[in-house]
């Protein structure tokens, strides 16, 4: 897993024996162990990795009013009841919501106004709630609704 796996050297003379893996893959979904010797002390723990991934068709950046289709899925064993996406979820703010029984958020013709925080929310039968965060970028015309620029000749316009 190197180079994406690092322990922090500093923290470990603390106590501080975390693991540190960036970017996390799907591929390292599972079961770590760490084992930890000090004197004659051996001091163990177990930690269960789990991920959730959120994909994009076409990939990120997408184009202005080409179709989007958002999927969330995680490796949680438990029956999917239901996937939330909420839109720009930020205090005093108006949110957008949407719910679904399946991971997928299709956006006909995304705008502008699209763009930014997307937080997928997954909830299980086994009651356990899992979710991510997605900066979605979109490329496209953000300037006024008629974009007839007038420039005297000779000039330079923007």
């Amino acid at each position: 897993m190197k180079p994406r796996v690092s322990l922090q050297d500093s923290a470990l003379r603390s106590g501080n024996f975390s693991l540190r893996i960036d970017p996390v893959r799907s591929e390292d979904v599972g079961l770590y162990e760490a084992w930890v010797k000090y004197n004659t002390e051996v001091h163990s723990c177990h930690v269960e990795l789990g991920v959730i991934t959120v994909t994009l068709s076409p990939p990120n950046p997408v184009v202005e009013k080409e179709l989007l289709l958002m999927s969330c899925n995680s490796s949680h064993q438990a029956s999917l009841v239901e996937t939330c996406w909420f839109h720009n979820e930020h205090p005093g703010h108006t949110s957008r919501t949407f719910c679904s029984l399946s991971g997928a958020l299709s956006v006909l013709h995304p705008a502008m106004s699209d763009a930014g925080s997307w937080r997928c929310q997954l909830r299980y039968s086994d009651k356990e709630i899992i979710s991510a965060i997605y900066d979605l970028q979109i490329l496209g015309f953000d300037g006024p609704t008629n974009p007839v620029v007038y420039a005297a000749a000779g000039s330079a316009a923007d």
